[in-house]
């Protein structure tokens, strides 16, 4: 037997529900748009928490949006509280997120799913320069839900973090209260 290939029929997740079939409502080239749509919000949501303006990151969402994390017991919920919760990332902070495994489901032509993977690394204190590479401070999944608006574009409806693996941010080396090295300069 091939061993992409498996005789277990798919069933339901526990963790996601049913599994979700692409919409047959859509031409072939709609749906492509749909997911790509998707999967730019997934990106530039990070984008922006990394290199632009963190409270910028509530215009992905609708007016009703939802970030949820179960495990940390949050639920920011309105595109005026995502923007105040996001906006409040310490303006020292320093992060890259690495997104994989970005995989969109258009349901309809006005709603789609999505769970993609991060990995983060991250540090407070940063005064500029480059930081020795370290374990990352998180990885997990988000599980994402979408709705096309009016004016044809698609925002985020709800965003949900799992996180298995997490820590602490650790401070910038050279970074005040931070014992050791300076860091390194680029």
């Amino acid at each position: 037997m091939d061993p992409i290939q498996t005789d277990s029929p798919q069933t339901d997740s526990p963790q996601l529900g049913p599994l979700q079939t692409d919409s047959p409502q859509l031409d072939p080239l709609q749906q492509l748009l749909a997911e790509r749509a998707c999967e730019r919000l997934i990106l530039d949501f990070v984008r922006r928490l990394d290199l632009g303006e963190p409270g910028s990151v509530a215009g992905l969402f609708t007016e009703d949006g939802r970030w949820e994390w179960p495990a940390g017991e949050r639920l920011i919920a309105g595109r005026a509280a995502l923007r105040r919760y996001f906006g409040s990332r310490p303006a020292d902070r320093l992060s890259r997120r690495v997104m994989t495994n970005v995989l969109v489901s258009v349901a309809s032509a006005e709603s789609a799913t999505a769970t993609s993977y991060f990995t983060t690394y991250r540090v407070d204190g940063w005064t500029g320069g480059i930081v020795p590479a370290a374990a990352p401070v998180q990885v997990g999944h988000y599980e994402d839900a979408f709705r096309r608006t009016n004016d044809g574009s698609w925002l985020l409806s709800r965003r949900v973090l799992h996180l298995p693996f997490g820590g602490p941010t650790p401070q910038a080396p050279g970074a005040p209260g931070t014992p050791g090295a300076s860091g390194l300069s680029a």
